[in-house]
């Protein structure tokens, strides 16, 4: 066994979360070992598209374009179907001539500078494991984590090279566990989870096979069928000639995954395709269960759990990977800030407080979704408009907002806050009002002569956007910053000021007066609102500051 190595933090899990989580760390200056027990990045797509509030952290870390360009092959596509074989069903559509775009494109630009995009799992696991390495990060696969223990003083894993059995200790001071639903470290911990358990047994079955005559023109994203021989759902990778099928069996029946090998996997596609003499190349079968499964506690003193191994949930909403890569967002900056000591260990402690109740709550509609196999809804029914009613507000990516001890608390008497809450989209709708514990509004504005989101002004350190009579909080931030030894960005937005906007449309957004202002995390939420102007600028802000550090 070599000698012991030391690490910031110990990141146990190599997909995608895992690998975000070592970007977003090295994005905040703090240095990561990644270790992952198979030899390399997902071979199966899995999750099959990206949201908008994810592609605004890639847009962060610069790799939006990247991750764009992985996705590439895969048509834009939309479209939940249902019948006795996928081929009854596309040839009932007529073909349209003019591609998909992109669903809800449009509405998305109100609340986000980007959209959401279609990329695979195997697709941009590969940029992550590339950009992480360019950035300075310890990726290792192949590597498996055997032992963990913790003391007041950090955590020590005991890893094995898997191809040439060496064995080594690492010292962390923490360490992150993205290491899938069936999370061995969530298993030592013996961590409590509720939720519906298991609703269905299925077979990821990734499969080629040419179907570009019968698609084109009408490509689709989901099909079920369900016959006497076959019951399962067709999801589309490049509505070309790669495909999954994702095959229902039942337990209580005495059916187990062994009794489907590949030539019998092959059998039932033809008859699911209701084509019996197409050629189908199986490249891998993948045993899963659609569930519930919420961790009750993600933080066990220097051990967090996040991403799959923290909530499980099926993927017909959306949200399997897409909470799992916002979990660890919301975990990088406050461990960067307590590695740096510029906050205290009890800002740690709002992670889970932060984190369950979004979970939870992404995996509630997901289930919402699913029938009693754990398959999406396809039947047009009264439980699937409902189910899509309950699906949209989460879609993007935004519509939850996090309270906890590092959220400032504003009084809104005395009618709730109405008479300042802006009449839009982003606000009515998804609380993106400029409210504590909200993700920031995003406005298009010029800044230094460049057309720049007010997103594009956060992501890496604390920013304070005022009105456009808030100078004296310039002043404010720098005094701030100084005493506290901590960089605090500062900016008045409106027709004269730092960032260019017309005239009241930042304060309406952020639901401020032009002499207010609100404080926004390194995750782009805002931690603070004073919608006037105090009498003490940096009193106010400098209390601000201190309750989101957890420094009180």
């Amino acid at each position: 066994m070599s000698s012991d190595t030391h690490v910031p933090v110990l990141i146990v899990g190599g997909g995608i979360v895992g690998l975000c989580a070592s970007l977003f760390l090295s994005h905040y200056g703090i240095h990561s070992l990644l270790i992952e027990r198979h030899s390399g990045t997902s071979i199966h797509p899995r999750a099959r598209s990206v949201n908008a509030r994810t592609m605004e952290l890639f847009r962060h870390l610069g790799i939006e374009d990247r991750v764009r360009e992985a996705g590439a092959s895969i048509s834009a596509s939309m479209g939940i179907y249902s019948g006795h074989s996928l081929k009854e069903v596309i040839e009932s559509i007529p073909r349209k001539e003019v591609p998909r775009k992109v669903p809800f494109a449009g509405v998305a630009a109100s609340i986000s500078p980007v959209v959401g995009t279609f990329v695979t799992q195997d697709m941009i696991e590969p940029v992550l494991a590339d950009v992480a390495r360019e950035r300075g990060a310890d990726v290792r696969f192949h590597t498996e984590c055997f032992g963990v223990e913790q003391n007041r003083d950090g955590v020590t894993a005991t890893l094995k090279d898997r191809e040439s059995g060496a064995t080594s200790t690492i010292q962390a001071d923490y360490l992150i566990a993205a290491d899938g639903a069936g999370s061995p470290i969530r298993t030592r911990l013996n961590v409590p989870t509720t939720g519906r358990g298991t609703m269905g047994h299925l077979l990821n079955i990734l499969f080629h096979a040419d179907l570009k005559s019968l698609v084109q023109g009408r490509e689709f994203s989901l099909c079920g069928v369900e016959r006497p021989e076959v019951c399962g759902l067709f999801a589309s990778i490049n509505n070309s000639d790669r495909w999954v099928f994702q095959l229902s069996y039942d337990p209580s029946k005495g059916e187990k995954a062994s009794d489907f090998p590949p030539e019998k996997c092959k059998e039932l596609l033809r008859l699911a395709l209701g084509m019996p003499e197409v050629e189908i190349d199986i490249k891998s079968v993948l045993p899963w269960e659609a569930s519930v499964r919420i961790a009750e506690i993600l933080q066990y003193d220097r051990i967090f759990l996040a991403g799959d191994a923290a909530h499980q949930m099926p993927p017909w909403a959306g949200q399997g990977a897409n909470s799992g890569i916002a979990d660890v967002h919301n975990l990088a900056w406050k461990l960067a800030a307590v590695l740096k000591g510029h906050a205290s260990t009890a800002l740690l402690e709002t992670y889970d407080v932060e984190r369950i109740p979004v979970g939870r709550a992404a995996a509630e509609v997901s289930a919402s979704v699913a029938d009693e196999r754990g398959l999406i809804l396809t039947k047009r029914n009264l439980a699937f408009v409902m189910g899509l009613l309950r699906r949209a507000p989460i879609i993007s990516g935004h519509g939850y907002c996090y309270t906890s001890k590092a959220i400032c608390v504003e009084d809104t008497s005395p009618l709730g806050g109405l008479t300042w809450r802006p009449w839009t989209l982003p606000g009515l709708f998804l609380s993106i009002d400029g409210r504590p514990g909200s993700r920031a509004p995003h406005l298009w504005v010029e800044h230094q002569g460049k057309r720049n989101s007010t997103l594009d002004l956060s992501g890496k350190s604390f920013v304070l956007l005022a009105g456009a009579e808030g100078a004296s909080w310039l002043e404010a931030a720098k005094k701030v910053s100084s005493a506290m030894s901590i960089d605090v960005a500062a900016y008045c937005a409106g027709p004269q000021g730092d960032i260019v906007c017309s005239k009241g449309e930042f304060e309406s957004a952020a639901g401020i007066s032009s002499r207010g202002a609100i404080l926004v995390r390194p995750d782009d939420f805002v931690v603070w609102r004073q919608r006037r102007q105090p009498s003490d600028h940096q009193a106010e802000l400098e209390k601000a500051m201190r309750l989101a550090l957890c420094l009180q």
